[in-house]
């Protein structure tokens, strides 16, 4: 999959709702659901980019490794990739 922004609110999270997160560490049958339980309930911008086997777009594979999804000072952040133990984050930058 190519890096993507998203600055559109529905956008982000009508891409979200079709990501599915499966392997070795933080898995989600629909990040979307994942990210509103953090609080991002309007989501003002979107960076996807790398590639993951094991995350699923629209139930294809090699969807992407990486997403920062930002709502005004908060910020979800996934950290994936192929051979990688997946992660996330949750922060309030100042």
């Amino acid at each position: 999959m190519e890096s993507l922004i998203r600055t559109n609110s529905q956008e982000i999270l009508d891409l979200l709702s079709h990501v599915t997160l499966k392997g070795n560490g933080f898995v989600s049958d629909c990040l979307v659901a994942d990210v509103l339980d953090a609080g991002l309930s309007e989501p003002d911008y979107l960076n996807a980019s790398g590639r993951d086997p094991n995350a699923f777009y629209n139930g294809e594979p090699n969807a992407w490794a990486v997403y920062h999804v930002r709502q005004s000072k908060k910020v979800f952040m996934v950290y994936g990739g192929e051979n990688k133990h997946r992660t996330v984050h949750i922060a309030d930058t100042p």
